[in-house]
């Protein structure tokens, strides 16, 4: 697959289509995570002498009054202060004014044009990957790179319709995202341990049936490990129960015994106790110290470690006590460790533990995905 890289940029009109869909509020952006992970990309086509055209979503465009929040002026300003030069916003998806702009720019100038996404608007054109969008947008440009990792996962116009339509390839970030999860999942050092966490098993049923028979071990921690207890035969009192997935966590719980580990115990929402002490009035929001106890012996020998999904309601701080153990068992071990994108992540760097990590995803639906073992369509069109 082409990367960056293998063309020549010079004078070229570069599309870049990068994930800028970063939380603001106020105008104000609270996280800028993703806009600094675009850089390098950016950077290395503005050395190249490229003209370079940026292309992102943000947020969902459901009605006319999405657009004032979700514009990406905010992100215009942010990008010109990290890159230390003028960035052009132009608030036009197409049209004469983006057009114009386009032509007008010389080598090494950057253009930022409005969220993609207020194509929806007018029936779904960007998400539903409308051909004649794909067109348009691959006309304004010589040569496109895709480096938005948190949507190739998605056919949208501005990924598989612009890369049908022109010569494409990847940018540096969806590189090193795919250098780093596809060896982890498709070739691991054993002993390898996967831990899965977040709300309902339905959620992670693609991973489990995928990683069951590459992992040594899977670790279940979250909501979603009470819908396996339950279907092991243990009462979880009012604790989070995904109904339609228990047929499917009994059969992987008879098929896989020694490898799927869960709980011990539990903190509920009154208590601290055994999985079996939980009372019918209670709701367990998060594993236990045995539990990460009992966790610690699979991960303290592992060599390769894939994490997806909190173990916990994190989010309070009564209640984040087993993620931060996760964390610091992983601090203390030497392995490949590999974090999935979304509430992973946002743990992982709300608890400061982002440096232990050999890789930290930008992208959970996409990470997901990738650890279902399914094509993502916006890196599949380009290879």
């Amino acid at each position: 697959m082409k990367t960056i890289k293998d063309f020549d940029l010079n004078d070229k009109k570069v599309i870049i289509r990068v994930d800028f869909n970063v939380p603001i509020k106020d105008g104000i952006i609270k996280d800028d995570t993703r806009i600094i992970e675009s850089l390098k990309t950016i950077k290395y086509a503005i050395n190249n002498n490229a003209k370079v055209i940026l292309m992102s979503h943000l947020g969902r465009i459901k009605e006319e009054a999405d657009k004032e929040k979700n514009t990406l002026l905010p992100v215009s300003i942010r990008l010109s202060e990290l890159l230390k030069k003028t960035v052009k916003f132009v608030n036009k998806t197409r049209g004469e004014e983006l057009e114009k702009a386009i032509e007008s720019l010389k080598p090494s100038d950057v253009l930022l044009m409005e969220n993609t996404r207020f194509e929806d608007l007018d029936g779904k054109k960007e998400s539903g990957n409308d051909s004649e969008l794909g067109k348009y947008w691959a006309s304004l440009g010589d040569i496109y790179i895709n480096d938005a990792f948190g949507t190739a996962h998605r056919a949208h116009a501005s990924n598989v319709g612009i890369a049908s339509n022109l010569e494409s390839g990847i940018g540096f970030l969806i590189e090193k995202e795919l250098n780093n999860l596809l060896p982890a999942v498709n070739n691991p050092e054993h002993p390898f341990t996967v831990i899965l966490g977040g709300a309902k098993v339905s959620d992670k049923i693609g991973v489990i049936e995928n990683l069951v028979n590459k992992a040594d071990y899977i670790l279940i921690g979250g909501g979603m490990a009470f819908t396996f207890l339950k279907a092991s035969g243990v009462e979880i009192g009012s604790s989070l129960l995904d109904e339609d997935s228990i047929d499917f966590c009994k059969k992987m719980l008879k098929e896989n015994k020694d490898k799927l580990i869960l709980p011990i115990d539990v903190v509920t929402d009154l208590k601290e106790c055994f999985i079996t002490d939980i009372t019918n009035e209670e709701k367990g929001l998060d594993i236990g110290p045995k539990t990460v106890k009992l966790f610690k012996q699979y991960l303290d020998v592992s060599k390769t470690v894939i994490w997806n999904g909190p173990v916990g309601m994190f989010e309070d701080e009564k209640y984040s006590g087993g993620t931060k153990g996760i964390c610091e068992i992983l601090r203390n071990i030497k392995a490949i460790k590999i974090a999935g994108g979304g509430d992973t992540a946002s743990a992982i760097k709300q608890f400061g533990y982002d440096k232990i990590f050999t890789h930290i995803s930008t992208g959970g639906g996409a990470s997901l995905e990738l650890l279902e073992g399914k094509v993502l369509p916006g890196i599949e069109v380009i290879k």
